[in-house]
């Protein structure tokens, strides 16, 4: 295992490049960094939408959520890969393919994460807001949604998690990600697959391990603060 590391270390970091396109584990990040941040604006209009009072805008949203949630994810990869071409006018590579389905895919779990994290924030701080004479959009980006984010970034850093490693189906539609490096190396010794897929777990292993590490990190932070604010205020109070 650690001659076939030691002879494809580059081509399992970024593919090919610079004689070829950039892939590898450079571009599994990439995909799920761009699908999650670009997804972002999409679940916060998802999420409000569930939290309107209007049923007009609530309903399409939970159904929405409920359809996108309730499918495989490589059903999604496949309808991109095949409706997207006709509706742009032009074929599409596989990493564009995967980035706009993981856009669609991690909307509606990243609104569900902010959606708790909204219903989470104590009912004082809307009121507190409204009394100060601030609207709904106010209230909503100057006052709720900050605090609600904040409390929910180790939620986030999961969902990134579960974002790399959903990223590893672009090797069907020959995303170059570090799955489809992995089955290049494979194709070229022909006679080590364990080895090679061995690596290939190990890689993810430690990456979603660390990036796991940090969420639990971050949540006792979360935690550790806002215990302490209840605390100062409670003290407050007392005095």
């Amino acid at each position: 295992m650690l001659q076939i590391l030691q002879d494809n270390w580059l081509l399992f970091l970024i593919g090919q490049y610079p004689h070829g396109p950039v892939g590898g584990l450079a571009m599994t990040l990439f995909m799920a960094a761009a699908g999650l941040l670009l997804s972002f604006p999409f679940a916060v209009a998802l999420a409000l939408a569930r939290l309107s009072p209007f049923s007009w805008l609530r309903w399409p949203a939970k159904a929405v959520v409920h359809v996108v949630r309730g499918l495989p994810l490589i059903m999604f990869i496949f309808w991109t890969y095949f409706v997207a071409p006709l509706v742009i006018g032009r074929p599409i590579g596989g990493v564009e393919t995967l980035v706009i389905t993981l856009v669609i895919y991690e909307a509606s779990y990243l609104s569900e994460i902010i959606r708790a994290g909204i219903e989470a924030l104590p009912r004082g701080q809307v009121e507190a807001a409204r009394a100060l004479g601030l609207g709904y959009i106010p209230t909503t980006f100057r006052v709720v949604l900050p605090q609600a984010l904040h409390n929910m970034l180790p939620s986030m850093v999961s969902q990134f998690v579960s974002t790399i490693k959903e990223t590893s189906l672009g090797y069907v539609i020959s995303a170059h990600e570090v799955t489809f490096a992995a089955s290049q190396v494979n194709n070229q010794l022909m006679t080590k697959p364990f080895e090679v897929y061995g690596l290939l777990a190990l890689t993810y292993f430690t990456l979603c391990f660390a990036l796991t590490s940090l969420a639990r990190r971050l949540e006792r932070r979360v935690a550790a603060r806002r215990t302490g604010g209840r605390a100062g205020r409670v003290a407050e109070a007392a005095a």
